[in-house]
């Protein structure tokens, strides 16, 4: 199963996993903090690959959707984890 984390740091300095999101039927399903996941749902993130314009991707755009979540949200306080793999 391929899925990625979504870390916020917290005040001591500790990582914190605010989400997992699954493939689940060719979907990204995220399991956590249900505000971030219904405005991911809403809003979306950007892909990054396609340079020419302002595409966005979606829970529903699967696998593609995990690959850009790592170039999404990069900063020091929220950050998500490449790709993992887990049998």
């Amino acid at each position: 199963m391929q899925y990625v984390e979504i870390y916020k740091l917290n005040n001591d300095g500790s990582q914190e996993i605010v989400v997992i999101y699954k493939i689940l039927n060719g979907k990204a399903v995220g399991e956590g903090d249900k505000n971030f996941i219904n405005n991911l749902l809403q809003t979306g993130i950007i892909d990054y690959t396609n340079t020419s314009s302002e595409q966005r991707l979606f829970p529903k755009d699967g696998l593609h959707f995990l690959e850009q979540l790592k170039f999404n949200f990069k900063s020091a306080y929220l950050s998500a984890s490449s790709i993992k793999n887990k049998s």
